[in-house]
């Protein structure tokens, strides 16, 4: 779907490439503003995106296209850099700390009394940007009066890139990595003179090391508790519009958002990844800018508009389709409900018999052990898609032949779910360590099986996850464990699948022990979310709009490259996936307005044995080259993460050189408990 480029705006408007917003301990802040004309004559609100990613060679490229129309509509944006990133002054330590929050507090604050704002604030962003927005309404600054929240969670232990399910995510080990070398970056000297190398050498000698620091924190405590807005649904009373994707990580979090928010609240899911949903792929993307408008219209302006009219949430109900990992649209409609939990859905028991999914209990107790190779999940695409194609999962019938699975008989009639499946099981594990893993999914009348949603599950944090408890081998437990949210329409003729297994590689690392569960199928039970008559709606289904697009040459196309060797004599898989052109797929590109090029590239490669899970090794390399004539900047980074029984080690280094002379050559080695 083509985006419409609007060049004829109610508002005129001009950018202001860098200005300074001062903090109280002395700090200053860089920002990037878009300025209607008429502000200085009549007050216009604000809108904050405040971001670690670099407003002048980072995020500019989205910026412009998004905040120019914004700015059109008579709206003053400021998309500023967090303390130590970019053109900022001082460190960034972590995420999500509470010196981002006061900052980000004194940033409203001064944006409220600049004599150009009507005193009126809102703030957006995604991931990051939506993480942020969320805590500072929690907060309740009084300038603040109404966020935008994309692709972002309100748990950030439960729903983030770090653990799920209590297990260790090994996007732990790609996403420090990834901040890594996004702060390697140097300030650039064009606004900062030559303080920006002095400023750049003192963040480098003061790196943290990220992923080991996230790695220490197995449980769910303090620090993540710290920033988990779910910790308080009722600090929040300023209103929320949330928006997910199906193939984006964070949509679980769209439902409880709904759910328990007292204030005013409106979600939107789609069938998109990681990206705003004007760029939503897979398509059909969205006019997800005149849909902010009218947000901001209504709680920024105080206008009378169809802002808060309709179903609560306007969600995207996937048909039944071609299982592909090359998936650049999505099969389906848009659908209304009323809630998160959604009071048209009725619950729908399935009950598990061996190789059967059946709508009648087993009757007797019946013992079936599950002991899947380590290797089960190498068809299980990307943990969190970014819109480029090769991330969705394909066929799953490999997976499924390392899986035990139970077959339901054809669906006379289709049949619709909304919400988050959730199953539950009695069951014993022959080791103190354990993972309880769980896919449905769509098998057409060919065989060919599309996964619909799954989750898993420690099994020591059955008392919960701020809590570890081995098992006792051998003894009897109750384990509930909840899927992805999704939306999705089995076709008549299909049979739904249910695959059980005992890992997740390479998107989940390994238990210490190979273990073998034992499941009491009379007990096991999986409760369907089923809407028998989804409300069909419009939906929020207008033509993308955006302002004019970043002026920017591509040197060199993005590209994905991903493959699977298996080596027979050492029964060992390993999977690599080579990424030239950035995260998002950008390519390799010159910023015309600065005269910037940037070229990133990254390489994992995941490997490990089929009944040996300390033989998990993860090596991530990667290279970021940024610059123009008589400066450029590298930074070449390597990771490798290893395991024993009882320690997680993760080590690195890191070269950072200017104009071809090392700046910077840092290394880490830890060893941190499991």
């Amino acid at each position: 779907m083509m985006k419409r480029i609007v060049s004829d705006f109610p508002f005129a408007f001009h950018i202001t490439e860098h200005l300074w917003i001062p903090l109280s301990d002395g700090m200053r802040l860089a920002a990037r503003m878009w300025l209607p004309d008429t502000a200085f004559t009549a007050a216009v609100p604000a809108i904050l995106e405040y971001l670690p990613y670099r407003k002048r060679d980072g995020t500019r490229s989205r910026d412009q296209p998004m905040h120019g129309y914004f700015a059109g509509h008579g709206f003053a944006v400021l998309r500023v850099d967090m303390r130590g990133c970019g053109e900022s002054d001082g460190l960034l330590a972590d995420e999500y700390l509470l010196q981002e929050q006061q900052d980000a507090l004194e940033v409203i604050d001064w944006i409220s009394h600049q004599r150009w704002c009507s005193g009126q604030v809102g703030m957006m962003g995604k991931s990051w940007g939506g993480f942020n927005s969320l805590q500072l309404a929690a907060r309740r600054p009084p300038a603040l009066k109404a966020i935008i929240a994309v692709c972002s969670s309100d748990d950030r232990y439960s729903d983030d890139i770090h653990y799920k399910g209590g297990c260790l995510l090994n996007d732990n080990l790609w996403w420090g990595g990834i901040m890594l070398a996004y702060q390697s970056r140097p300030p650039d000297p064009a606004l900062l003179g030559p303080s920006a190398h002095r400023q750049w050498l003192a963040r480098l000698e003061r790196m943290p090391f990220f992923p080991a620091i996230w790695l220490a924190h197995p449980l769910r405590d303090d620090y993540w508790r710290q920033g988990s807005i779910a910790e308080d649904w009722a600090a929040i009373q300023c209103p929320v519009l949330a928006v997910g994707g199906w193939a984006d990580a964070y949509s679980n979090a769209v439902f409880r958002l709904m759910d328990n928010l007292q204030a005013p609240a409106r979600a939107i899911i789609g069938p998109w990844a990681h990206v705003y949903p004007h760029d939503g792929t897979p398509e059909p993307a969205i006019g997800f800018l005149q849909q902010a408008v009218a947000w901001w219209d209504r709680w920024l302006k105080g206008k009378d508009n169809d802002a808060m009219n309709g179903s609560k949430i306007q969600a995207w109900i996937n048909d039944s389709q071609p299982p592909s990992a090359l998936r650049p649209s999505a099969r389906g409609e848009w659908v209304g409900f009323d809630s998160g939990s959604a009071s048209n859905i009725r619950s729908l028991s399935l009950y598990l018999d061996r190789g059967r999914l059946d709508i009648q209990p087993t009757a007797a107790a019946s013992w079936l052990p599950v002991c899947s190779p380590q290797s089960h999940g190498l068809m299980g695409g990307e943990w969190m898609g970014t819109g480029i194609l090769g991330e969705s999962p394909p066929d799953q019938r490999i997976d499924d032949g390392q899986a035990v699975i139970f077959d339901g008989a054809p669906l006379a009639e289709p049949l619709s779910i909304f919400g988050r499946p959730l199953f539950h099981v009695r069951l014993k594990s022959d080791k103190p360590a354990a993972m309880l893993y769980v896919r449905l999914s769509d098998v057409s009348t060919d065989g060919a099986v599309n996964r619909v949603t799954h989750g898993w599950k420690n099994l020591a944090h059955l008392q919960g996850p701020d809590e570890k408890v081995p098992l006792i081998p051998g003894e009897t437990v109750y384990v509930s464990l909840l899927l992805d949210g999704i939306g999705w329409r089995f076709a008549a003729g299909h049979r739904l699948r249910l695959s059980v297994a005992t890992t997740f590689w390479p998107l989940v690392w390994p238990m210490p022990e190979e273990a073998t569960l034992t499941l009491d199928l009379s007990s096991a039970r999986l409760s369907m979310p089923v809407c028998d008559a989804p409300l069909s709606i419009t939906g929020p289904a207008e033509s993308a709009e955006t302002a004019a697009d970043t002026p920017l040459t591509v040197l060199s196309p993005g590209r994905v490259d991903r493959h699977l060797t298996y080596d027979v004599l050492a029964d060992c898989w390993t999977a690599v996936t080579h990424a030239v052109g950035g995260v998002f797929g950008e390519g390799v590109y010159r910023l015309d307005e600065i005269n910037t090029q940037v070229d990133h590239r990254v390489k994992r490669q995941l490997s490990i044995k089929n009944h040996d899970p300390l033989s998990a090794r993860y090596r991530l390399t990667q290279s970021l080259k940024m610059g123009r004539k008589d400066w450029w900047t590298e930074a070449d980074i390597s990771l490798e993460m290893t395991s024993t029984l009882t320690h997680f080690i993760v080590q690195g280094r890191m070269k950072v050189s200017l104009n071809g002379k090392r700046v910077a050559d840092k290394q880490w080695h830890q060893s941190v408990e499991r």
